[in-house]
């Protein structure tokens, strides 16, 4: 069991990380933020509505389902957003340098640590 800070700590290990936030998918508020990536809260804000989308599919097509993790790739990053227990409430956005980073690792540590994690 991890709070926001121990968990924000822990994924700023994982490799090739540069910033960490908790985001509330509903307001697109930060509830923590760690790292030195630039403009961190704007991108982890911007990020919920691409997981909002996603439920509305879900939600339109009738699905049970929930969503894990996003992954968007850009030139030289990732970002990864996870998912807080596959419900719309919460989520870590982890961006990554895509040239220090290995994806599956960061992916299941992201994992771990979404698993430990109580707010």
């Amino acid at each position: 069991m991890a709070n926001i800070k121990d968990s924000l700590e822990a994924a700023l290990n994982i490799d090739g990380a540069q910033g960490v936030a908790l985001v509330d998918l509903k307001s697109g508020m930060a509830l923590g933020l760690a790292g030195d990536a630039p403009n961190l809260d704007i991108e982890a804000a911007g990020n919920t509505e691409i997981v909002r989308a996603k439920f509305k599919v879900l939600q339109s097509l009738g699905r049970k389902d929930s969503i894990e993790d996003v992954l968007i790739t850009l030139g030289s990053r990732y970002h990864l957003l996870r998912i807080v227990g596959g419900a719309a409430g919460l989520m870590l956005y982890l961006n990554l340098n895509r040239a220090d980073a290995n994806l599956a690792l960061a992916r299941h540590k992201l994992a771990q640590i979404e698993g430990d994690l109580v707010v």
